[in-house]
């Protein structure tokens, strides 16, 4: 039996990577945060990134990325916010795996932002309502990528256990 990889998407903050590292101790998988997994590949922080090139080429480089995990096994993927919306990404993550998006609604992630430690290029100076407004249209632009995920949870009461036994189901 082939192992397939875990993909979970969904919004920024919305706890993809803390959440993917449970869930693969639970599989018994490895974790691979594609930001990390970019940012030791290209030897650049993604903010920094973001400062010198643009969004067109960080998303060409991160669809190249995630196109390497496929050749890979027994993973537990957090891929970034915006990872399935560009290139047919969702469509090819369904095909190389289970994927599943971590549902949150703006305000709870705009909350989660507000208080997190790592910068976010896209959000970067937007603070309350403006905040919240951003991700609201995000979030309209995104859905549709994100609802072609194989398996949505709510992501604010999360529990990798339960997680866990749905996938082990799914393989």
């Amino acid at each position: 039996m082939v192992l397939k990889n875990i993909y979970l998407i969904g919004f920024m903050g919305v706890g993809k990577s803390t959440f993917g590292k449970k869930l693969a101790r639970e599989l018994g998988y490895r974790f691979v945060d594609l930001d990390v997994f970019f940012e030791e590949k290209f030897k650049i922080g993604i903010s920094r990134f973001f400062e010198k090139y643009d969004e067109i080429l960080f998303r060409k480089l991160e669809n190249q990325l995630l196109t390497e995990t496929f050749g890979m096994q027994q993973l537990v993927v957090a891929t970034g916010g915006g990872t399935p919306c560009y290139f047919n990404a969702i469509k090819d993550v369904n095909r190389n795996g289970i994927s599943i998006y971590l549902k949150m609604d703006a305000a709870a992630i705009a909350h989660r932002l507000t208080h997190a430690k790592k910068p976010r290029p896209l959000i970067a100076g937007k603070t309350g309502m403006e905040l919240e407004e951003t991700i609201k249209k995000k979030l309209r632009v995104r859905k549709p990528f994100y609802e072609q995920a194989q398996l949505t949870v709510n992501a604010l009461n999360i529990d990798a256990g339960q997680v866990a036994g749905m996938v082990k189901r799914m393989l």
